[in-house]
């Protein structure tokens, strides 16, 4: 795994914390060059720096995925310090969970927005980086660069989940775009993937007695599950637990990396076994 992404160079939203932070560490471990996005500017810091540290390279790009310009700033930020761009890992979200008869017009919306709006946003600016570089570069060498999307879905978005319809709507969605990308840009030497992540110990599965929360347009969101559906959804699961930051960064690594080349318009899913 040493160096098999050297001079690669990768966007990677919500890698301030958890599974995105886990993949920006293995990603530059392996010689990636890494856009370390996050919403709040100090854990974004804190993992640039934990690369820097490491002897890898990263910058910080601080904003909100949500808001119009995001796509385009975050491109200009891997170009702007490096000239390209070779992957991209949308994989920055959050939870806002209710029943359909309670869900509000602004959480449905929100979690839209965020879960596959701006990813197709930052696909679509990407259009230079991607397509037309890798016409020129079929034109000069006769084959482009490989070049990779990986798109975090969720088994929510592949089965449905109580309480998540917002959610799982939108991974749900995030699959569909992600068949038809590989589609359109396979041709170009893109290959296009998603994950359907089960339950991952970050804050979003972490118990919600213990307080953790966000603020969302002057809304305060609580992450987490309750424990005692926490404690029965680890039981369901036939691996008899929770999997790491570091294991889902692993799937994420695959799909990014030279080993999965003819791997395009599929799903992996990692859960445990579900």
């Amino acid at each position: 795994m040493e160096k098999m992404l050297e001079n690669k160079i990768a966007i990677i939203t919500g890698s301030g914390r958890g599974i995105g932070k886990a993949a920006a560490l293995m990603l530059a471990k392996s010689g990636a060059k890494v856009v370390v996005s996050d919403i709040d500017p100090e854990p974004a810091q804190e993992t640039v720096s934990e690369i820097k540290n490491a002897g890898g390279e990263a910058v910080a790009h601080v904003g909100d995925i949500t808001e119009d310009s995001f796509a385009k700033n975050i491109i200009n930020t891997a170009i702007e310090n490096w000239g390209g761009l070779h992957i991209i890992i949308n994989n920055a979200g959050f939870t806002w969970d209710s029943m359909i008869h309670k869900m509000t017009d602004k959480q449905w919306d929100t979690i839209m927005d965020l879960h596959l709006k701006a990813p197709f946003r930052i696909i679509r600016a990407a259009k230079p980086w991607f397509c037309d570089s890798a016409k020129k570069e079929i034109e000069q060498k006769g084959k482009a660069v490989a070049r990779k999307i990986i798109n975090i879905s969720s088994i929510s978005g592949t089965t449905g989940n109580a309480g998540q319809a917002n959610y799982s709507a939108a991974k749900s969605g995030m699959i569909g775009l992600t068949k038809t990308i590989s589609k359109e840009w396979g041709r170009y030497n893109v290959q296009c993937n998603a994950i359907a992540f089960g339950a991952i110990e970050t804050r979003l599965s972490a118990p919600k007695e213990e307080g953790a929360s966000m603020e969302k347009d002057g809304e305060i969101i609580s992450l987490g599950i309750p424990k005692q559906i926490r404690e029965i959804a680890t039981m369901m699961i036939p691996l008899g637990r929770l999997g790491t930051p570091e294991e889902a960064a692993g799937s994420i690594f695959f799909l990014a990396s030279p080993l999965s080349d003819y791997v395009s318009g599929e799903v992996l899913t990692v859960s445990g076994g579900l």
